[in-house]
């Protein structure tokens, strides 16, 4: 056989064997190296290599955050209700040594620890409390559990109780409470509401009382403005009366007439008005004067009618007259 050709076959299989431990780790991963079966290194992202039979990958590890939904487990509260309580765990590998040689079958132990966890928890909690204390069991989960996992390479970020479900007679008196509740808060608005809008009526009540009480005060006190005025007026109307006669001059001689006429109109029954001379030393001269005109014959009218006299205002005379 030539030199040359086995040369040739022998840097084919040196270059084969260099390109097969040619190791190229992504981003969020990392590898777990063995060297002649014992832990070797853990590669991380970025180009590496590994020695052909030396060296083998004995795990590839998944550095991201990663959920497990684990199935409803059996627990019993503390006032003996035994209910189904499923959970999810958000966790993550922080060390892939201790992922992989830590514990056999990390994400089934961790099923174990939850379900276990879940039930010393729940055991010291009655029924209404684990109905009502989510965050408690939550939080209390989180921190046994990250502390177990810690010594296998894992985080444990959250655990969420997901459902939480009671025996089916134990869920039927439950809805007949929430119904009954409810009911009781929809009477109490309802109530409410009564009261608000009876509230509303009487204080409208009260705002037209109040409206009528003002308007019929202003009512009274314009109607007594046009009295008083009323008054003013027919005082004004008086005075400017009496200035009337001050002004025409009117003398005893025709207040004289006028009481004649007067006496004359009682003498024929017709007078409505009982007068009073101003002047009580003339009565008996006035009574007298009465007398004759009543018993003496009434003198024949003259020809000649006799010279007017100026007619002073009626009404200020009667009133004269009644002085």
């Amino acid at each position: 056989m030539d030199f040359g050709f086995l040369l040739l076959i022998v840097l084919i299989i040196i270059i084969f064997v260099a390109v097969l431990g040619v190791r190229i780790v992504s981003q969020s991963k990392a590898y777990v190296i063995e060297r002649l079966g014992a832990y070797h290194r853990t590669m991380q992202t970025g180009l590496h290599y590994v020695v052909p039979v030396l060296d083998r990958v004995a795990n590839v590890v998944s550095l991201k955050e990663m959920v497990k939904d684990f199935a409803p487990q059996p627990v019993i509260t503390k006032d003996n209700v035994t209910m189904q309580i499923d959970t999810v765990v958000y966790y993550q590998i922080t060390d892939p040594k201790l992922y992989t040689y830590g514990v056999e079958n990390p994400i089934s132990a961790i099923e174990n620890l939850t379900a276990t966890t879940l039930r010393n928890i729940i055991g010291d909690l009655e029924l209404d409390e684990t109905l009502t204390s989510r965050d408690v069991i939550n939080t209390k989960m989180r921190s046994i559990l990250d502390e177990a996992t810690d010594a296998w390479g894992i985080k444990v970020h959250r655990v969420e109780v997901k459902n939480i479900l009671p025996p089916r007679d134990i869920q039927d008196a439950m809805e007949k409470q929430m119904r009954a509740e409810r009911e009781r808060r929809e009477a109490i608005l309802r109530a409410e509401g009564e009261k608000k809008s009876q509230i509303l009526i009487a204080e409208g009540e009260k705002e037209s009382t109040v409206l009528k009480a003002e308007a019929l005060k202003q009512a009274k006190i314009k109607e007594a403005e046009g009295e008083a005025e009323s008054i003013v007026k027919i005082q004004q109307a008086t005075a400017e009366g009496l200035r009337l006669i001050k002004d025409v001059h009117m003398d005893d001689a025709v207040l004289k007439l006028k009481s004649y006429e007067a006496m004359v109109d009682v003498a024929n029954g017709q007078a409505t008005k009982i007068i009073v001379p101003s002047d009580l030393q003339n009565l008996a001269t006035l009574g007298t004067t009465l007398h004759e005109m009543v018993d003496a014959p009434h003198p024949p009218v003259p020809k000649k009618a006799p010279k007017p006299v100026p007619k002073p205002v009626e009404k200020s005379v009667d009133k004269v007259i009644e002085k």
